[in-house]
């Protein structure tokens, strides 16, 4: 992801390594979700994570040019369509640098929940993404119950069964 250039080497070099230790440390199963602002790509307007709790959260970061990524974002929807009226909420946040990519991919494989946009990949520096996708079950008290590296559709039911298991618990 693009970092700030304009620091010294040593400093920018420290604070890569605390940011990447606190940024693994937030995203381990158990520990609370990083919080972020980001602007949606549908709407004029920004979300905020903290403005989700009491909700269980699909969060996912993707790209335009992520394969997975068409083949799973109809199911995602499918499955936000079927639990939104549960106090479950999908969040999709792009990590490309062309917004409108993101706008075009979108065009192609409409969707019914919050996409936003990351285009300087500062929250997927804190979410630590290695892989795409990659997303996150947060529950109702924003705590990473699960982590999700790649996708099959294989995978569907068990993210099914994780998300309608939180939801339970409210």
């Amino acid at each position: 992801m693009k970092k700030n250039n304009n620091k010294s080497p040593s400093l920018a070099m420290s604070m890569l390594i605390n940011s990447a230790y606190l940024s693994a440390e937030a995203t381990e199963l158990g520990n609370p979700a990083p919080q972020f602002i980001l602007p949606t790509l549908q709407q004029d307007h920004s979300v905020a994570l903290k403005d989700k709790l009491g909700k269980v959260i699909y969060l996912d970061f993707w790209a335009s040019w992520c394969a997975p990524c068409r083949s799973y974002f109809p199911l995602l929807n499918v499955l936000h369509e079927k639990l939104k009226a549960q106090a479950f909420e999908v969040i999709a946040i792009s990590l490309d640098d062309n917004k409108a990519k993101a706008e075009k991919f979108l065009t192609d494989i409409p969707v019914s929940f919050s996409v936003l946009h990351d285009s300087d990949g500062e929250w997927s520096d804190q979410y630590v993404i290695e892989s795409m996708p990659t997303a996150f079950i947060i529950d109702q008290q924003g705590i990473v119950q699960h982590i999700q590296q790649g996708f099959s559709v294989l995978d569907m039911n068990a993210i099914e069964t994780k998300i309608t298991e939180l939801l339970a618990k409210n």
